[in-house]
């Protein structure tokens, strides 16, 4: 499966080294060049990312994207500890309207250089839905 990112910093590679799978950045997959077509979008729960959420749906939809893919899920990552105000849990609901949607909470040991402690419950049934295995919490790579 594929993670693409609806905007940069969604999560996709914290994701996709915890759950498996192939971490696209911000580009759709191309299924004519042999990668998979089952697509799970990212996006942060800040106003900006459940906009370029909302944008990356229509381009799907739309036909903006090559031919094949298929959207197991919009995964929304917590931009911040806390309830989400309002007004971007009403977006939250727009979304959920057209895709199927799971929320991933805040989880500060994953800010640092190690992430630590047991995935959340929906990451792991984001593995579930793939078909993958968890992967071992691990040291991240220093980047410079």
């Amino acid at each position: 499966m594929s993670w693409v990112g609806a905007h940069g910093g969604a999560g996709t590679t914290t994701l996709a080294d915890l759950v498996g799978g192939l971490d696209l950045g911000r580009r759709w997959p191309d299924p004519s060049q042999g990668e998979s077509g089952r697509v799970l979008l990212v996006a942060r729960t800040h106003a900006s990312g459940l906009r370029s959420a909302s944008r990356a749906l229509e381009a799907l939809h739309s036909g903006e994207c090559p031919a094949g893919l298929d959207l197991l899920a919009v995964v929304l990552v917590a931009d911040a500890p806390g309830r989400l105000p309002f007004h971007l849990a009403q977006r939250v609901r727009v979304l959920r309207s057209v895709a199927d949607v799971h929320r991933v909470p805040w989880v500060p040991a994953w800010r640092g250089e190690m992430r630590t402690g047991a995935a959340p419950k929906t990451v792991r049934s984001l593995a579930e839905l793939a078909g993958t295995q968890l992967a071992h919490p691990k040291k991240r790579e220093k980047t410079r």
